[in-house]
């Protein structure tokens, strides 16, 4: 199959490359203008992008509110996706907000509803968890998401950064459309068992930070210039003597994009594209040039013996750092090298 061939997640199906709306609000220093945000959200829809994937973590419910503001002229057009069980809730005295995990039955039900009237929906169209919350069997939060589609507010059911142990029990309880994790050339975690498991089952891999967070781009971010509040200061692969080393590797994907006419991240976008038809990568941005360059990368072929050239130079071993801080990582449930 063609990489520009539509793809599917459960009932839907839709073009290869998604948008993911995170850092429109979140996670990557200052976001964009509103004004700024509604242009890149309607030139994705203009270019043909029809699956929308944002949370409710995303800026505490801002960025579900943005997306649902400029997209809900166009919800009949779209694939909407969001996520609960990992959202802002008051936490202290004061009532700040801080980043809870919680999925417990009654958590999962509070989210969606929330999610809905944030997107101005009434229903979502694939709906993950966020994060399994370990203290909760994935049975018991797997069976609370069921129960919203069976009231209709949600149409199919989504995991993230899960194992595939995790993924088959929560199968067991009810069919999972996609598990969404990061995919890139320099994070592989999936292949260990994830990425076939979704494939046996009939589910989407939905790849997020298929760009290493920037890595894999014409212009790698700087971590001295990095924002105080972008996320990718705690993440080991951007501290200062990994990343010194990674930029060594990257000066390699460059030459290999050169080769191919192409820039690194339409080469990392048309390696994850190639990992299976199941593979659907949720690139994000908040540049207009940089969201056409994203899709271009759909229509960029991709010779097996560029793409053995970039798995060898990007392998387990030559990648410096971990993708997550400790703390971080203890929050996921995916494998790891």
């Amino acid at each position: 199959m063609p990489a520009t061939a539509p793809r599917r997640i459960g009932p839907f199906t839709m073009p290869p490359i998604g948008l993911g709306c995170m850092n429109l609000s979140h996670a990557y220093g200052s976001p964009p203008s509103a004004e700024d945000a509604e242009r890149l959200l309607l030139a994705a829809l203009d270019a043909g992008v029809t699956l929308f994937d944002t949370a409710a973590l995303y800026g505490f419910g801002a960025n579900e509110a943005l997306v649902g503001r400029v997209l809900k002229p166009h919800r009949s057009r779209i694939v909407l996706c969001s996520k609960g069980g990992m959202t802002g809730q008051p936490v202290g005295p004061g009532g700040a907000l801080q980043r809870v995990i919680d999925g417990r039955p009654e958590a999962i039900r509070r989210d969606c509803e929330a999610s809905l009237q944030r997107l101005g929906t009434e229903v979502i169209d694939l709906y993950y968890l966020h994060r399994w919350d370990k203290r909760v069997p994935i049975e018991e939060s797997v069976g609370a998401m069921a129960r919203l589609k069976e009231e209709g507010k949600v149409r199919a059911l989504g995991l993230s950064e899960v194992s595939a142990a995790t993924l088959r029990k929560a199968q067991r309880e009810h069919p999972i459309a996609a598990v969404q994790s990061e995919y890139s050339p320099w994070s592989r975690n999936v292949e260990i068992a994830v990425l076939q498991a979704c494939r046996e089952i009939g589910a989407a891999l939905v790849a997020f930070s298929p760009v290493a967070r920037g890595f894999l781009t014409a212009t790698p971010p700087d971590p001295a210039a990095l924002d105080a509040k972008d996320i990718r200061r705690s993440m080991p692969r951007f501290e200062p003597a990994a990343y010194a080393a990674n930029l060594r590797l990257w000066q390699g994907v460059q030459a290999l994009a050169q080769r191919l006419g192409a820039t690194p991240a339409q080469l990392a976008l048309a390696w994850v594209l190639a990992r299976g038809e199941h593979v659907v990568p949720i690139p994000g941005t908040t540049q207009v040039s940089h969201l056409s360059e994203n899709l271009a990368s759909a229509a960029l072929t991709l010779p097996p013996a560029v793409a053995a050239e970039l798995e060898d130079l990007l392998r387990e071993g030559r990648v410096q750092g971990g993708r997550y801080s400790a703390a971080s990582q203890a929050e996921v449930d995916t494998e790891s090298f």
